[in-house]
C-alpha cells in the first residue's frame, strides 16, 4: 500500500489592499489606527496617478478629474 501524500492546508485568504482616491499626487499616511496605526509616511505618486504606503500596503489613486493644486493630505474620517 502506498503513503498517502500529506494535505496541504489551505491557504488564508489575503484581504484585498484598501483604494483611496485622493485629490493629490502628494499625501501623507500613518494607518489612520491612533496607536494600531504606523509612523507617517510622505508618499509622492510621481505620473503613475497610483503609490502604495509601505507599512499598510493602502493603495492611493488619483481621483478623477483632481488637480496638481489640491492639498497634499490624505483626509479621511479619522485621519490625518
Amino acid at each position: 500500500m502506498a503513503p498517502k501524500a500529506p494535505a496541504s492546508a489551505p491557504s488564508p485568504a489575503t484581504p484585498a489592499a484598501e483604494v483611496i482616491e485622493v485629490q493629490s499626487h502628494r499625501l501623507a499616511c500613518d494607518g489612520v489606527g491612533g496607536a494600531l496605526g504606523h509612523p507617517r509616511v510622505y508618499l509622492e505618486m510621481g505620473q503613475s496617478g497610483s503609490v502604495e504606503c509601505p507599512y499598510c500596503d493602502r493603495r492611493f489613486v488619483l481621483k478623477a478629474g483632481a488637480h496638481e493644486g489640491a492639498p497634499g493630505v490624505y483626509a479621511e474620517t479619522g485621519g490625518h
